[in-house]
């Protein structure tokens, strides 16, 4: 699966690729995961991201791998438009200090199949966004981060929600020149299973304390409709 292919992703039906990796032939490392989270909606998981968790929160979100939380623009009216500055581990590697750029579903999905997979609840949760290595990674004359890509796409269940995670690493490199086999390099094929790992175990850790987190925060402004 490549970046151009993302309307796959608003389709709930099952795919060739939901949890592995694959090398696309320009190089990009495509990583997949898919997290059940139980008790949990798209809602509480969009919410997550606004609520814009500090450090101590970002802990309780993977207590081993997790290291440093601050963000960067953005009013918590929407994940869209802020930066979430982090450092964290992923297996078998030094602390990654790393920026990840939220942007609207649109950059990423057709608008039209992506609001009517939101208008059927096909999908009910979506966090997008550019990831950057670094906390000094290049960005394009408007601002976008250069680097690569994720796509966090939900759908609510009787028991919870689906989260399908889909990393496009190394996305920008080709256009910038870079060969199939320099990318390989820049972005090797050990990083994909500790993402991987990572990803799966966060999402998993999240989904133990988002509901009630998402209740004692809301329930104040207005009522809290949960799965069960």
């Amino acid at each position: 699966m490549q970046l151009t292919d993302a309307n796959r992703l608003l389709d709930p039906a099952a795919m060739a690729l939901e949890t592995g990796w694959e090398r696309d032939a320009d190089g990009v490392l495509h990583v997949a995961c898919r997290t059940d989270l139980h008790g949990c909606t798209g809602a509480m998981f969009e919410w997550w991201f606004r609520f814009r968790p500090n450090t101590q929160h970002y802990v309780w979100w993977h207590p081993v791998d997790h290291v440093f939380s601050d963000w960067i623009g953005g009013d918590g009216s929407t994940h869209v438009g802020s930066t979430h500055k982090v450092e964290e581990f992923f297996t078998g590697m030094p602390a990654q200090k790393l920026l990840i750029q939220f942007r609207e579903a649109s950059e990423f999905f057709d608008a039209a199949a992506y609001a009517e997979a939101r208008a059927e609840r096909r999908v009910t949760a979506a966090v997008c966004g550019r990831t950057g290595m670094g906390w000094d990674a290049p960005a394009l004359p408007d601002g976008r981060l250069l680097g690569g890509r994720l796509l966090h796409v939900g759908r609510d269940t009787p028991w919870g929600c689906v989260l399908r995670s889909h990393f496009f690493m190394g996305q920008d490199l080709p256009a910038a020149g870079k060969p199939p086999a320099e990318v390989r390099e820049m972005v090797p094929d050990a990083f994909a299973p500790a993402l991987l790992q990572h990803c799966y175990n966060e999402f998993t850790f999240l989904s133990r304390f988002l509901p009630s987190l998402y209740i004692a925060e809301n329930r104040a402004t207005h009522p809290v409709a949960l799965p069960w």
